[in-house]
C-alpha cells in the first residue's frame, strides 16, 4: 500500500486501478517530504519564477504566475515560506481563493542551469507587509514595486519534478520593466482580443 502520508484518495485509486503501486510507494518513501531540506532552499533562493495553484471553496481551480529577483520565494524556516503580492489587475483571484480554501501548490522550475522543478504545497495565509516585518526578516522594499501583501505557506509536502520534459531555456536581455504601471501598452494591452468579443450593453433608445 502506498505511503497514507502522501497523496490523494484519488490517487491510490488509480494506483490500485493501473497497477502502479510499487512505483508510487517508491517515489512517497524516497521523494516526498514534509518540510524544505537545505538543498530545496538552496534551489528556492535562485529562483526567480513560480506557478502557484489555488482553488476555491467550490473547488474551481486557478493558476497563477508568479516573479521577481531570485528569491523573491522568501524561505521563513523548513516549513514557512513566503512570497510577495505586488500590484496587479486589481482582481486578486489567487488571494481570494485562499480566503476561502487555504490549500495552495507551488511549482518552481529551473529551465536554465539544473532542468529540475520543486513542488511546494500547503496551506496559505494572507500577511500585510507591515506586520510580517515585525516577526520575519524580509527582503527590502524595491522603489516602484513595494509589496503591501504577502502569502505565507506552511509547508505539508515538499517533492521533486523530474526533468524529463523540462525544456532548456537560454535567458535574454529584456527592456526595463515598468512595475506598477496602469499603461495598458506595458502590461501587454488586448493581447488575444478578448475585449471585443465581449457583450455589449444595449444602446438606450432616444425618444424623440
Amino acid at each position: 500500500m502506498p505511503d497514507p502520508r502522501w497523496g490523494s484518495d484519488g490517487e491510490h485509486e488509480l494506483q490500485d486501478r493501473y497497477g502502479t503501486q510499487a512505483r508510487a510507494e517508491r517515489f512517497y518513501t524516497d521523494q516526498v517530504l514534509d518540510r524544505l531540506n537545505p538543498t530545496m532552499v538552496e534551489f528556492i533562493a535562485r529562483m526567480d519564477m513560480a506557478f502557484i495553484a489555488t482553488s476555491d471553496k467550490h473547488g474551481e481551480c486557478d493558476t497563477s504566475f508568479r516573479a521577481g529577483s531570485p528569491g523573491f520565494l522568501h524561505v521563513i524556516d523548513e516549513r514557512t515560506v513566503a512570497y510577495p503580492e505586488y500590484r496587479g489587475n486589481g482582481v486578486m483571484a489567487s488571494m481570494g481563493n485562499i480566503l476561502e480554501n487555504p490549500h495552495v501548490g507551488i511549482l518552481l522550475i529551473d529551465f536554465v542551469r539544473d532542468l529540475i522543478g520543486l513542488h511546494v504545497n500547503g496551506t496559505a495565509r494572507i500577511v500585510e507587509d507591515v506586520t510580517l516585518r515585525r516577526s520575519t526578516e524580509l527582503p527590502p522594499q524595491t522603489k516602484g514595486r513595494a509589496a503591501e501583501l504577502w502569502v505565507v505557506v506552511g509547508v505539508e509536502e515538499a517533492y521533486i519534478h523530474c526533468r524529463k520534459h523540462i525544456p532548456h531555456l537560454i535567458p535574454a536581455q529584456r527592456e526595463q520593466r515598468a512595475w506598477g504601471t496602469d499603461n495598458v501598452r506595458a502590461k501587454g494591452g488586448d493581447y488575444f482580443g478578448a475585449k471585443a468579443q465581449q457583450p455589449r450593453e444595449p444602446e438606450e433608445l432616444v425618444v424623440g
